[in-house]
């Protein structure tokens, strides 16, 4: 394919699947006499435009009206699907908008079947912008971003301020998740049919896999139904690998698998009574006006910390006298079982969030 055959995109729209044809609808609303193509060479979620009369301002106007449109970019360039290529008229394009000064990142996106990986026409690009313009590598928060979207055999190339990039960590963002490594879960079984039984462990598990806690201590009082304790504890583990599962291909650190233990519940307090031990039931104060004692209690302890959660029976009223605060999550109402944990790691995320950040010197 020469470099005439190939018609040049002005604009690529990212959406979700299946409303591809509502946004070409509305996209033709704003400009009649254009080309707009849906799913282009099959792949679903994609809508390209050519022949606009004015692409910056046709961009700006489907920003503003077409709330399908996840993502709009302005396409600079239209070029064969050859890293050698790309690399090529990204450095020209970069000549012209990335400063010496400045730093960026390469991001491409390869759709379709192709000799060469994403990483490999990030590292050619990146060489080629990097010596054309000398300007810095900047991976995490760069000022500029050269976009790279592959459509099996044809490469679109853009650059947008750094700003544009959406990103679920941005610089002075404090990530949460040390404070959740020395929490320990002490979550009473929930009993009874063991559908429900199953079900509930496998939410719980879930639950505390997704906040990475320490440690999962499911703990009965006294003699419990053996079937339907184990059946509690599967649902558990279950809930906990399938998150695990997803948190390993999805993060781009290392995951942390929450350990379960069984251990009675008046005996575990005993053991741990020289370490911070933290009640959740309604009869406490409410968690807005704890932040100080949270504070102190969570992000001063150099020791762990336990978390305490009743099930359909809540937390015997003899613990109380050993705890160090009882909390009330939300005043008036009754969380179950399976949010109750989850709940209170939100709250206390957020309460404790600027003040983690602080320490942290951010």
């Amino acid at each position: 394919m020469s470099m005439e055959e190939i018609e040049p995109i002005d604009i690529l729209i990212k959406t979700k699947l299946g409303f591809e044809k509502i946004v070409a609808s509305r996209i033709r609303e704003l400009e009649p006499n254009i080309k707009v193509t849906i799913a282009p060479q099959g792949f679903l979620g994609l809508v390209t435009i050519s022949g606009s009369r004015d692409k910056h301002t046709l961009a700006k106007l489907i920003k503003e009206h077409v709330l399908e449109a996840e993502k709009v970019i302005i396409i600079e360039r239209t070029v064969k699907a050859n890293p050698n290529i790309i690399a090529k008229e990204a450095a020209k394009l970069a000549s012209q908008k990335i400063s010496s000064n400045e730093t960026f990142a390469v991001r491409t996106t390869r759709r379709g079947k192709h000799p060469f990986t994403s990483i490999d026409v990030n590292i050619i690009v990146g060489d080629a912008v990097r010596k054309e313009t000398k300007a810095t590598v900047n991976l995490r928060n760069p000022d500029k971003v050269v976009l790279v979207e592959i459509i099996r055999d044809i490469a679109l190339i853009s650059i947008i301020p750094g700003s544009e990039e959406y990103r679920k960590l941005k610089l002075g963002k404090h990530v949460i998740y040390p404070i959740f490594r020395k929490l320990s879960i002490i979550q009473m079984p929930y009993l009874g049919p063991l559908d429900a039984v199953k079900t509930m462990g496998m939410r719980i598990g879930r639950e505390v896999q997704n906040f990475e806690v320490r440690e999962l201590v499911i703990a009965p009082i006294g003699a419990v139904d053996a079937i339907q304790l184990k059946t509690f504890i599967d649902g558990v583990i279950e809930g906990i690998e399938s998150r695990y599962e997803i948190q390993k291909r999805s993060y781009g650190r290392s995951v942390q698998k929450v350990k379960v233990y069984v251990q009675d519940l008046y005996q575990l307090v005993r053991e741990r009574s020289n370490e911070v031990i933290i009640v959740f039931e309604p009869e406490g104060e409410p968690i807005s006006r704890l932040s100080d004692e949270l504070e102190r209690l969570i992000l001063k302890s150099k020791r762990r910390v336990n978390l305490l959660f009743g099930s359909r029976e809540g937390i015997p009223l003899g613990i109380y006298r050993h705890a160090d605060i009882i909390v009330d999550l939300a005043p008036g109402v009754t969380l179950s079982t399976d949010y109750a944990a989850a709940a209170a790691l939100i709250a206390i995320a957020t309460i404790l969030y600027d003040k983690a950040k602080e320490e942290a010197g951010l």
